[in-house]
């Protein structure tokens, strides 16, 4: 029973400002547009203070585990081939099921990942968490528009699809802020104390605003039907991920109690609300997006659950071939 209760501890405040986002959404009329620059605000400053916090003081060689990121960049890219499968048979449509692709692999690394898995797993586990927040995106920023080009609905040119990618591989601010904070942590650079108090501060908003953001937004977004694929999905995201993170883990080399929970649990998390960012841009499959974002989240609080408490009782081993 403590187990449980520590549970709750753990998870209630990030669900909980979900709730408390989706609420407001509800209740609150405020138009939409009001949240451009709360958004912006978590994307372009919030975020990567939190990042660059994460990284600048850990040791430059816990962020070149090539066998680490191999393991957990297959397992998110074999969810992405395993979800546009399934949207496939679903749709026939290459730009939709490209969108469905996202929804079963892209984990809430960003928003909820950082916060839940360093408050249930503690420090040690900052630098799986950054390793495969860093190649999660890079691997789905790079096929997105790769194939959004081969379907149709992406209009450049291959050549120009291919510019377009490395240059918001390049620009994307949590890149940048993982860039710097490897460079400082390989030069031993200390923020002077009036900066590194306001990144203090900055990082310390990072989760609560994006969580909360997160709610208002999916409130936002009006479901009037759950795509019959979209159950499909979400069981993808929030079990077979994992599973397939934990097999790859096991079988690629003996990585630890904390490395493995970690990415077990990064493949675990709901659904991430960029999925309906990047169905917004290319118009395609809104609606789908909106729909595995709310049910994966309200899923995930049982799902997550019951793998954080199988962690915290040892009943989940960490290695399946010891």
């Amino acid at each position: 029973m403590s187990e449980l209760i520590g549970l709750f501890n753990l998870l209630a405040p990030f669900f909980g400002l979900i709730g408390l986002g989706f609420f407001c959404g509800k209740v609150v009329k405020q138009p939409e547009a009001g949240l451009a620059w709360m958004q912006f605000f978590i994307i372009y400053v919030a975020l990567p203070c939190l990042f660059y916090r994460l990284i600048a003081d850990k040791p430059l060689d816990q962020l070149t585990n090539w066998s680490f990121v191999t393991a957990t960049t297959l397992a998110t890219f074999s969810a992405f081939v395993l979800s546009l499968t399934a949207g496939w048979k679903f749709t026939k449509d290459l730009g939709q099921s490209v969108m469905q692709g996202v929804a079963g692999s892209y984990s809430n690394v960003g928003y909820m990942g950082p916060p839940l898995i360093l408050a249930a797993l503690g420090e040690a586990a900052t630098p799986p968490v950054i390793l495969i927040f860093v190649f999660d995106t890079l691997l789905l920023f790079s096929l997105v528009p790769l194939l959004m080009s081969v379907s149709g609905v992406e209009k450049l040119s291959l050549g120009a699809t291919i510019r377009k990618i490395v240059w918001r591989v390049v620009t994307h601010p949590f890149n940048i802020a993982t860039a710097l904070a490897v460079t400082a942590s390989y030069l031993h650079v200390e923020l002077p104390s009036a900066p590194n108090q306001i990144v203090t501060w900055l990082s310390g908003a990072a989760a609560p605003c994006a969580l909360f953001i997160l709610g208002v937004t999916v409130a936002m977004r009006p479901l009037l039907r759950i795509p019959r694929e979209v159950p499909v999905l979400v069981i993808i995201k929030l079990m077979l991920h994992p599973v397939i993170a934990w097999v790859l883990l096991s079988a690629i080399g003996d990585f630890g109690e904390t490395w493995t929970y970690a990415a077990i649990v990064m493949a675990a998390l709901p659904p991430a609300l960029n999925i309906f960012v990047i169905s917004t841009q290319y118009n395609v499959g809104v609606e789908r997006a909106s729909a595995c974002v709310l049910i994966g989240t309200v899923a995930s609080m049982l799902t997550l659950t019951a793998l954080l408490y199988f962690i915290q009782t040892s009943a989940l081993p960490f290695d399946l071939f010891p």
